[in-house]
């Protein structure tokens, strides 16, 4: 059955552009478009679409208000386009908070170069959408930054939100965490992953007593914005990683876009180019792959939402060396795709909800 499509944008040319590349895929039937956010709503709640793209800037209301107001009265997995700028990635990050599942650069050249490449990424990112976790379950916004407050650095940490409902696979592994003295925790992520890391990273407390590295598939232009955001809203600090950057107990260090993060065995963070031969830059076999040589068994890896199976190759080196794995469970996920491979190879000591995975790493380091 083909997946259904509402195209959501004030731009006539990039509508049409939008609707012939999707409707140029037999498994996609565009069913309508609007030029606003409030027409958005109206279509989304007669048309019933399997999935939304949406802009940001359009007149009468804006796409993130859109976003907000579907996902409170019909659900749907929503696609933002964003722009490749620092206000840009601030803009799509409101728009993961708000409940849209993922992000497409708004990229007029790639449109006119290399259209081949742009028709497979997007209509790739609608069919992954399509089969989200957004569509079966109300969304539950993270804690908007100005509610951060309470949770200044060195306060207490606030209760989770919500429990996950754990899937019968979870339930089976959720024992108690193996309690031990890491040497660094090692989580990687993809599509969902920016509002995963924050619902985890909050729970933090600011006295946290491992190094963290963070790996998120994420364009260049964003992940500084991303670092920024994640540090206004935890107890801990994080920021996006530097060449040269030490290892070092309750801070955070997000893999820049574009490049590769390794760790060595004296704490030291190495950002390499990233290799055309990768699908992800960053990524996260690489990241745990280092970890794994460097720390050998006092690395706990956690493997968040995303599609693919990036960390799984890393997450058998790492178990390999002794390390724990940890898999986020699938009733939590956005899309249980890195997770899955995790958990399918047999690599996943314990599979959490994700509302407890932050609470549980306070508990297992020590």
């Amino acid at each position: 059955m083909a997946v259904k499509v509402l195209v959501v944008d004030d731009s006539g040319f990039f509508r049409r552009r939008v609707s012939e590349i999707l409707s140029a895929d037999p498994d996609i039937q565009v069913v309508g478009t609007a030029t606003n956010g409030r027409e958005a709503i109206d279509q989304a709640q007669a048309l019933k679409p399997d999935v939304i793209t949406m802009d940001y800037e359009m007149p009468m209301m804006d796409g993130i208000t859109a976003v907000r107001n579907i996902m409170q009265s019909c659900p749907t997995p929503v696609l933002m386009f964003s722009s490749l700028t620092h206000e840009g990635a601030r803009v799509t990050l409101d728009a993961l908070d708000a409940g849209a599942v993922d992000y497409l650069p708004k990229n007029f050249e790639d449109i006119s170069r290399n259209p081949e490449k742009v028709k497979a990424l997007l209509c790739e990112k609608v069919h992954t959408i399509a089969r989200s976790n957004r569509r079966f379950s109300t969304f539950s916004p993270p804690s908007a930054p100005a509610a951060a407050a309470p949770t200044a650095r060195g306060a207490a940490p606030a209760p989770a939100s919500r429990p996950s409902p754990a899937s019968p696979a979870a339930t089976s592994s959720a024992a108690a965490p193996k309690r031990k003295s890491y040497k660094l925790v090692a989580i990687g992520t993809s599509t969902g992953g920016p509002v995963a890391l924050q619902r985890v990273l909050t729970q933090l407390p600011a006295s946290f007593p491992a190094p963290i590295v963070l790996i998120q598939h994420m364009p260049a232009a964003f992940t500084k914005a991303f670092a920024e955001r994640l540090d206004k809203l935890c107890r801990i600090t994080v920021k996006e990683a530097e060449d040269g950057d030490l290892l070092r107990p309750g801070l955070a260090l997000l893999a820049p876009g574009g490049k590769q993060m390794m760790v060595d065995a004296r704490g030291v963070v190495k950002i390499l180019p990233g290799d055309e031969r990768l699908n992800y830059k960053p990524c996260v076999d690489i990241t745990f792959g280092s970890a794994a040589k460097s720390f050998s068994d006092k690395v706990l890896a956690v493997v968040l939402t995303g599609m693919g199976a990036d960390g799984r190759e890393g997450a058998r080196l790492l178990k390999q060396s002794g390390s724990q794995v940890w898999a986020q469970d699938e009733a939590s996920c956005v899309i249980y795709g890195m997770p899955m491979a995790v958990v399918k190879a047999n690599l996943a000591d314990a599979v959490y909800g994700l509302d407890d995975i932050g609470r549980h790493l306070a508990e297992a380091c020590i």
